[in-house]
C-alpha cells in the first residue's frame, strides 16, 4: 500500500510518499481502507522531532492520526463490525499511520460516520472535535447557562468548541483575529473578541470556562477573569500550565486542567449526532492529496488555518469546503 513515512525527524522535506506492507489486524482490531485523512499540529510537532521522548527514535514512522474510511477485514473478536461498514476515528498520533491508504485499528475506538458528510468532512473531526468535546464536557462538566470563551476559535478545535458550546446552550464568546470574526459569528458565538484590538484576560467580565484551544494565554494571566470556581482548560501542557494543574488540584476552588482527546466510541457517537442533527459542521480550509502531505504541513505550519485541513487519500471522492 502507499503511505508516508519518515526516516528521520526533520522539515518537510523527510517525508516520503512510497509502498510499504499493509498491516495485519489482531483478533480485536478492524482494518480500515481509509479514504481521508487529516493534519493535525501534532503531527508535524512529531516530523519536527519536537516530541522525541514520547516518539522514540525507531524508524520508519507512519505518521497521521485522523481518518474516515470503510471496514475490509474484522477480527474474530471484533463482532460488532462487518466488512463495507462507514466509519471514523483516530489513532495514537505517535505511533501514526493514518497517512496511508489502510491501517488496523481497535475495534472498541471505532464509530460509524455520519451519514450527511463526506469520507473528506467526517476524517476532520476526531483529534479535534474529541479535544472541544472532551474539554468542555468532562473536564469542564459545562452545563447550559454557563459563560464559556474559547480562545483561537477558528482553528480546528475552536470552531468545534464553539459549535458544541452553542448547542449545549452556553453563553459563548469567541477569541480570533480581525480576518475571522465574522466567521466566528456565523458559526454561532455570542461575543467575539479580536485579539489584535483587545486582552481578554484585562475585561471586568468572569468566564465559567475558559478553553484555550491555542495554548496561547496561561492559567495564571486568566484567573483574574475566571470565577472563584471557574476551570480553564488549555490544549497545551506548558510548564507554566502543568504546575498549575498540580497546584490547583489541591488549593484552589479554580482549577487548571489539560485535555489531550482519547479515542472513544461514545464520544465519537455524540458528535455524529450533533454534526447530523445539524448542529455541528465541519469546517474545511484547504484539501490536499496524500501525495501532496509535505504541503499540507507547510501550510499548517504558517498558524493560519481556519477550520481543519484535510487530506484525500482516494482520489475522486467529492470535498465540500463549509465557509
Amino acid at each position: 500500500m502507499k503511505a508516508i513515512v519518515i526516516y528521520q525527524y526533520g522539515s518537510p522535506d523527510v517525508l516520503r510518499y512510497e509502498d510499504i506492507s499493509t498491516p495485519s489486524i489482531k483478533p480485536d482490531q478492524v482494518l480500515v481502507k481509509i479514504h481521508a485523512s487529516s493534519v493535525n499540529p501534532v503531527d508535524w510537532k512529531i516530523r519536527q522531532g519536537l516530541l522525541q521522548p514520547l516518539s522514540g527514535y525507531n524508524f520508519p514512522k507512519v505518521l497521521g492520526s485522523d481518518l474516515s474510511g470503510e471496514i475490509v477485514e474484522v477480527g474474530e473478536q471484533a463482532t460488532r463490525w462487518r466488512v463495507g461498514d462507514q466509519v471514523y476515528t483516530f489513532v495514537n498520533p505517535l505511533f501514526g499511520g493514518a497517512y496511508g491508504e489502510y491501517v488496523a485499528v481497535p475495534a472498541a475506538n471505532v464509530s460509524y460516520k455520519p451519514q450527511n458528510i463526506s469520507y473528506t468532512e467526517a476524517a476532520t473531526v476526531p483529534v479535534a472535535g474529541l479535544t472541544a468535546l472532551q474539554g468542555l464536557l468532562d473536564l469542564g462538566q459545562l452545563r447550559p447557562g454557563q459563560r464559556v470563551l474559547i480562545n483561537g476559535a477558528s482553528g480546528g478545535v475552536g470552531t468545534f468548541a464553539v459549535q458544541i458550546a452553542v448547542a449545549m446552550n452556553a453563553d459563548v464568546t469567541g477569541v480570533c483575529g480581525t480576518a475571522n470574526v465574522d466567521f466566528v459569528k456565523r458559526l454561532g458565538a455570542h461575543t467575539v473578541i479580536d485579539y489584535t484590538q483587545e486582552d481578554f484576560t484585562l475585561q471586568e467580565i468572569q468566564y465559567d470556562i475558559i478553553f484555550d484551544a491555542v495554548g496561547k494565554q496561561s492559567f495564571f494571566n486568566c484567573q483574574k477573569v475566571l470565577q472563584s470556581d471557574g476551570i480553564y482548560i488549555s490544549t497545551v501542557p506548558t510548564v507554566d500550565n502543568m504546575g498549575a494543574t498540580l497546584q490547583t488540584l489541591l488549593f484552589s476552588s479554580q482549577k487548571c486542567k489539560l485535555v489531550l482527546a482519547q479515542p472513544s466510541r461514545r464520544d465519537l457517537d455524540a458528535l455524529r449526532d450533533l454534526i447530523e442533527a445539524g448542529k455541528v459542521k465541519t469546517v474545511i480550509d484547504r484539501t490536499y492529496s496524500l501525495s501532496d502531505i509535505a504541503e499540507a504541513h507547510t501550510y499548517s505550519e504558517m498558524g493560519r488555518t481556519v477550520g481543519k485541513i484535510a487530506i484525500t487519500v482516494n482520489e475522486g471522492l467529492q470535498t465540500i469546503n463549509i465557509d
